[in-house]
């Protein structure tokens, strides 16, 4: 016979699950996890890791009876990373499940539109707290911003030989910087000129500035990597120099991750608690003024509501409650402002 005799690799099988093989395979050990932990008087939990090992063990072998070792192999590894995420997923949930049910017992308009100012007991707000957070962030992010994307810039455009490793190193060193370090790194500056004791708004800032300016450097300086060159070379054959380059090419291809970087790093030290318990100390009333007295932030708002309650506990632990819940929205509409300013203003780069 002169024709091609088509094989079956060993292994193999000659049929194929439905589309929806994954689908029905989950359904179906959902079902009979919730009558197993239903009748054994189960938690959530477990009832999700039982219906993730039921449906491993389902599908793994229908498909293996089915289609084959190979298929049913890459089954069950797309269906393991699968249960991982959703395992990744739980204690996310389940805190800002327990934020917002817990948070929202207080979460009023007294609670945003007041402070604590000669508060016992029920009532009183976190506006104090969270106009000091406001000011002493903004402050911080208007230090670090400029400093790290320059630093990054000079890393990646201009920098050669040990200048650029000894910055990169403590760069890298700076990343895992304790808060606490910071915060006394602060403190310890801010006391050579005023003496012992002081607290203001601004001596937070310096502590945050220090945490983020290595968060926004290293964010920048691989978005920076990532513009080709063929961009910067295609600026130079039509002869801008260098520094315009940067600053009309390079920058606007990379805004979408610089400032998605930028959001990080204040999603990173705006619930800091360690250096601001150190440098802001604690104000009951509204302070604007971040270089004249202490200054309130919701973290040590938080912490003081639900470390030193008073009388009675409950109305201390509600208003701790809603302070997170209050600092939580503050991170989602920072990062949203983010994504809206990277979607208007960035610049897709293709390869």
């Amino acid at each position: 016979m002169g024709g091609n005799v088509a094989t079956v690799p060993m292994g193999e099988g000659s049929g194929a699950l439905p589309p929806r093989a994954n689908l029905i395979c989950f359904g179906a050990s959902a079902a009979a996890s919730a009558a197993v932990s239903f009748a054994l008087g189960l938690s959530p939990f477990v009832w999700l890791v039982v219906t993730g090992a039921f449906t491993l063990a389902s599908i793994s072998i229908w498909s293996m009876m089915v289609e084959g070792r190979r298929r049913a192999l890459d089954r069950v590894a797309t269906i393991v990373i699968a249960e991982i995420f959703v395992l990744a997923l739980v204690p996310l949930l389940s805190l800002v499940y327990t934020v917002v049910n817990e948070g929202l017992a207080r979460f009023d308009s007294e609670f945003l539109t007041t402070s604590m100012r000669n508060v016992l007991g029920d009532g009183g707000g976190a506006l104090h707290a969270a106009l000091g957070t406001f000011i002493i962030t903004a402050i911080a992010t208007a230090a670090a911003v400029p400093v790290g994307i320059l630093a990054a810039i000079y890393l990646v455009e201009y920098g050669k030989g040990r200048l650029k490793r000894a910055i990169t190193f403590f760069v890298d060193v700076m990343m895992g910087i304790p808060s606490i370090v910071a915060g006394l790194f602060a403190y310890a500056l801010f006391e050579i000129f005023f003496g012992p004791g002081i607290r203001l708004g601004v001596m937070g800032s310096v502590a945050l500035m220090v945490l983020m300016i290595p968060i926004v450097i290293r964010a920048t300086e691989e978005m920076l990597q990532v513009v080709p060159n063929a961009l910067r070379e295609a600026s130079f054959a039509l002869g801008v120099p260098k520094w315009l380059t940067i600053l009309r090419v390079v920058l606007p291809t990379a805004l979408a991750g610089i400032v998605t970087g930028v959001m990080l790093a204040i999603a990173r030290v705006i619930g800091e608690t360690a250096p601001l318990l150190v440098t802001t100390g604690s104000i009951d009333s509204v302070n604007l003024d971040p270089f004249n007295g202490r200054m309130a932030n919701l973290p040590v708002f938080v912490y003081e509501q639900y470390k030193f309650p008073g009388v009675p506990p409950e109305a201390y632990i509600e208003r701790a409650w809603a302070g997170a819940l209050l600092l939580i929205l503050i991170v989602m509409v920072l990062f949203l402002a983010a994504r809206l300013i990277a979607r208007r203003y960035g610049v897709e780069i293709r390869r």
